[in-house]
This record gives structure tokens, sequence and C-alpha cells, in this order.
């Protein structure tokens, strides 16, 4: 059990492609029991997801935690909103950047950390453009093409 709940890290794979990363933050989440286990066996997921700051508190919104298979009628629902658990400065800050146009806060990466605590890294982050979009595209096919010059 102690080996399988270190080894939980779900990406937001679509995130480094959509936006330009300007600082990230790992915060804490306010889960339910079976929200919990339902992590530790790696049953969530990160597409779509987004944060706010709302009445100076962070949350998290979208994001899927599938429902535990042996919780009864306690079970969570699948999308709720989670608040998520910085100090009063980084809230501060996010919240500032994110009213900015073009800023948005998105969750990167989904792990439980040594202690069994299930933590959450964040960005501040800049949408990018379609052609900053294609150069990333361009730049990581150059790369494996020099790759596969160098093996061969």
């Amino acid at each position: 059990m102690a080996d399988n709940k270190n080894n939980i890290n779900i990406k937001n794979r679509r995130a480094t492609f959509d936006y330009e990363i300007v600082e990230s933050f790992t915060a804490g989440m306010v889960l339910t029991g079976t929200e919990i286990k339902s992590i530790r066996l790696g049953k969530a997921g990160l597409t779509d997801t987004y944060c706010l700051v709302e009445n100076g508190e962070l949350w998290v919104k979208n994001m899927y935690i599938a429902e535990y298979s042996m919780g009864s009628y306690n079970n969570h629902t699948t999308h709720r909103d989670r608040k998520l658990l910085l100090n009063r400065k980084e809230i501060n800050k996010i919240a500032k950047v994110s009213e900015q146009p073009g800023y948005s806060i998105i969750p990167l990466r989904l792990f439980i950390n040594e202690r069994g605590l299930a933590k959450l890294v964040i960005a501040i982050a800049r949408g990018k453009k379609q052609y900053d979009k294609r150069q990333a595209i361009k730049e990581r096919e150059d790369k494996r093409n020099m790759d596969r010059m160098m093996r061969h």
C-alpha cells in the first residue's frame, strides 16, 4: 500500500501545449474520504480543469475524480468544486495576476506526497496564440529529427 500511493502522478498534458507557464505553486486540497481513496487508485483526470479565486479562496473547478467503487451512499459527485489550500500571500498574488487579461490559473499535476496527502501543482499561465503552438510543434519535430540523425 505504501508503494502504491507515492506512484500517483496525474498530469494535465494539454497545459504546456496551450499555455506558457509563468509561475507554479503546490497546493493542498480539501477532499472527502471517498475522493482521496479514488485518487490513490489513480482514478482522476485534469482535462478541462481550471482554478478560480472567489471571496479570497482558491477553488479548482471541473476536476474529475471517479466515484469510489466501495463507497456506498457516502460517495462524492465526480465534478464538484474543490477548495485549494495555499497561504494568504500566495492566494493574493495569484488573484492579482489572474485578473490581468490573457492570464489563467491552470492545474498541471495531481500527486500524493510522502505523507499521503493529495497535492495539486497549479500554475499562473498565459494562453498561447495559434502561431506559438505551431512553433512549438515545429521545434519538437526538429529536435526529434536531430535525435534520429545522431543515432544513425
